[in-house]
């Protein structure tokens, strides 16, 4: 392995975009950006291209929807918040990756033929 950062897999920053509006509230999209990076422990950094283009993503899904607020430097920016709809994918979602997560779990704790247990 290498101490790069983490590449992500199809669907996981629509999760954990819907996961970061659920627990804090509208946020614009830097600051969604911010708190998936602290909360990964810097292990997956997001460009704005990134972030943005699934802010757009989820809302033509009408999993989140925007309004037009004033940041904490009293800049005018987008706030996202997530939809009864998004909600309902969330739930779905994380419940489908804590079983995948679980499965591979399992999997990748098979010991190697022949070792001693």
């Amino acid at each position: 392995m290498t101490d790069s950062k983490l590449d992500l897999l199809q669907g996981t920053l629509d999760l954990m975009v819907l996961q970061t509006l659920a627990a804090m509230g509208a946020q614009h999209g830097y600051g969604i950006a911010r708190r998936i990076e602290q909360a990964s422990g810097n292990e997956v950094l997001l460009n704005q291209g990134t972030i943005y283009a699934g802010l757009v993503r989820l809302q033509h899904r009408g999993w989140i929807e925007a309004e037009w607020g004033t940041s904490d430097n009293n800049r005018r920016a987008k706030f996202y918040s997530i939809t009864r709809r998004g909600r309902k994918q969330l739930a779905k979602d994380a419940a489908y990756w804590q079983r995948l997560s679980a499965v591979m779990g399992r999997v990748l704790a098979i010991e190697p033929e022949g070792s001693e247990r």
